[in-house]
């Protein structure tokens, strides 16, 4: 991993071999910027305050040998990046104005997706972990973690479930509350309604009646245009010597007829004014007609107007203006389908509240499944812990899982008790523990020093490694509060950790630290930063005195460094054995 300008690091390498690694170092050296950098590669929040004073951007760079058919590698390629020889090439930028991005096998990808991989990849834990585990709901999230597909499954049923009984009780209580605005609008509905089908309107009517209104409201002045039109094209019967339009065009057909025979254009005009002679007849034909039907009746011409007053006011409550009758019309058929929708809500209350009580019992038998599975799963889980912490001087602890119910008025009947409940089940958890024999076992935030809590925490995860394993863990020192004996069997099981996945420690304990395969460094220059050079893998020699200066504070004393070499000593005699 490679780290340029973060923190008080200005460019270092850091090699993380197999097995066990230990990073120390002075206090501010910058060990902590080792495990935020691990952080960022892996999806951690970007901090701009990271950035070191002066640079424009931050930059981590990371090389991670993935497993063969990891879960990781088949996502990685799935985001489009490529494999080098079966490793992945990661790399995170921070700009000191707050901008982040990420690259994965050499394509850019969102910040999620490298959170996505570290979930298969890593585990890190620091002191604010520590704090975390104090929290209930993160106890049992570690107990459901432990009891594994034994109840994976029945909490998967649990919550589907629960999910469907919230849905069913959100519509039961929305339904029932809202009965009397519910009622409101179906009696309006209902008046609409029947005001429509009273009226009985027909798309388009509003037009044909204004057209006769129009009409009737003018039938003398019509009439007499017609009669005076009439006349001028075929003559008035009460004044035979009128001359009309008619008579005229007769008598100029006539006078082309006589000598039509004579020029081929002018008989074309007399075809021509035949035509006219036609149109007129048919037209004067029309206009009698026309006259003959018009009928001035002012009976018709109320009803008209009454009707019209009708659809105004229809068009007013239930349309438009530009909408007309058809939109009143279509109002009405989907005013009948709403109403038939709220009578229908009183037989749909009655089938909620009966699907509500089915899934509440339902609910209540998969919530007592998910508890006998995870008392199954606390016993197993607190036996295994217990013997860690008799490996980790602790012989005397034992580590228990309180599981209780709440009463609650509101919740469900189970075991003849009505218990809260919430999408995790009914159970409450929290872990207790009794440091010895004669101590009553008491919540681990109340009854555990800072020492006990750090052996719970690595108990919890070497028992976590048996049945949940991820191929790296990362320790940010999770030792404080512990020295003595406590810190060499914590070195010690880290250690036997380290056997089967990829440990890596910060510490300040030289314990834990001469347990270690391989020891890094960190180190400032004068100039208070770190460069390429401040991280560097010890040679034995250099462990010496590096231990030496964890133990006694001063390099290059020889009772320090004898003492240095005595637990390098003691820490590799049960691994040669």
């Amino acid at each position: 991993m490679r780290i340029r300008d973060l923190g008080v690091i200005d460019d270092a390498v850091v090699e993380l071999a197999p097995g066990f690694t230990v990073v120390t170092g002075e206090t501010g050296a910058g060990k902590t910027m080792v495990v935020t950098s691990l952080g960022l590669l892996l999806g951690g929040r970007a901090d701009p305050a990271l950035v070191r004073g002066g640079a424009e951007r931050a930059v981590v760079e990371g090389r991670l040998d993935l497993p063969a058919g990891s879960a990781a590698a088949a996502r990685a390629l799935e985001a489009g990046a490529e494999l080098d020889d079966g490793a992945l090439l990661i790399s995170r930028t921070v700009s000191a104005e707050g901008r982040s991005r990420a690259h994965v096998g050499g394509r850019s990808v969102p910040v999620g997706l490298l959170a996505e991989l570290g979930e298969d990849l890593i585990a890190v834990h620091g002191q604010s972990d520590q704090q975390r585990l104090l929290r209930p709901a993160r106890q049992r999230g570690a107990l459901d973690r432990y009891a594994g597909e034994a109840l994976a499954e029945p909490l998967a049923r649990y919550r589907a479930c629960y999910r469907r009984l919230r849905e069913v009780a959100d519509t039961l209580a929305e339904l029932t509350t809202r009965a009397r605005e519910r009622a409101q609008e179906a009696d309006l509905l209902r008046f609409g309604l029947e005001e429509v089908a009273a009226a009985e309107p027909v798309a388009g009517e509003e037009t044909e009646l204004a057209a006769e209104a129009e009409r009737l409201g003018h039938a003398d002045a019509l009439s007499s245009a017609a009669a005076l039109a009439h006349a001028a094209l075929a003559g008035d019967p009460a004044d035979p010597d009128t001359l009309d339009a008619g008579t005229l065009l007769s008598q100029a057909r006539r006078a082309l007829d006589g000598v039509r025979g004579h020029d081929e254009r002018l008989a074309t005009l007399a075809d021509r004014l035949a035509e006219v002679g036609y149109l007129f007849a048919d037209v004067a034909g029309d206009l009698a007609m026309y006259a003959d039907d018009l009928d001035a009746d002012p009976v018709r011409l109320a009803a008209v107007e009454e009707r019209r007053a009708v659809l105004a006011v229809l068009l007013r409550k239930y349309g438009s203006a530009e909408g007309g009758t058809a939109e009143v019309v279509a109002w009405a058929e989907q005013g009948a389908l709403r109403l038939a929708e709220l009578d229908g809500d009183d037989d749909r209350i009655e089938e909620l509240a009966a699907e509500e009580a089915e899934l509440r019992g339902e609910l209540a038998a998969l919530a007592a499944e998910v508890s006998a599975a995870r008392q199954a799963a606390a016993g197993r889980f607190a036996q295994a812990v217990s013997a860690e912490l008799t490996e980790l001087a602790m012989p005397h602890a034992k580590v228990t899982f309180d599981l209780t119910w709440i009463d609650d008025p509101q919740g469900l009947e189970l075991d003849g008790r009505t218990v809260g409940y919430g999408s995790h089940g009914v159970d409450e958890v929290e872990v207790l523990l009794a440091p010895h024999p004669g101590a009553a076992p008491r919540p681990i935030a109340k009854g555990a020093s800072g020492g006990e809590l750090s052996r719970v925490m690595l108990a919890v995860e070497v028992v976590f490694a048996a049945s949940d394993p991820v191929p790296t863990y990362l320790f940010d020192e999770v030792d404080a509060g512990v020295g003595g004996k406590a810190a060499v069997e914590i070195g010690r099981r880290l250690a036997k950790l380290a056997r089967t996945a990829q440990v890596v420690v910060v510490t300040h304990l030289p314990q834990v630290a001469a347990f270690a395969d391989r020891h890094l460094v960190v180190e400032k220059t004068n100039d208070g930063t770190v460069t390429r050079s401040g991280v560097k893998t010890l040679s034995d020699e250099e462990r010496v005195r590096e231990l030496s200066r964890m133990l006694a504070g001063l390099e290059d004393s020889e009772l320090g460094r004898a003492h240095a070499e005595e637990l390098l000593a003691a820490a590799r005699g049960p691994r040669q054995a």
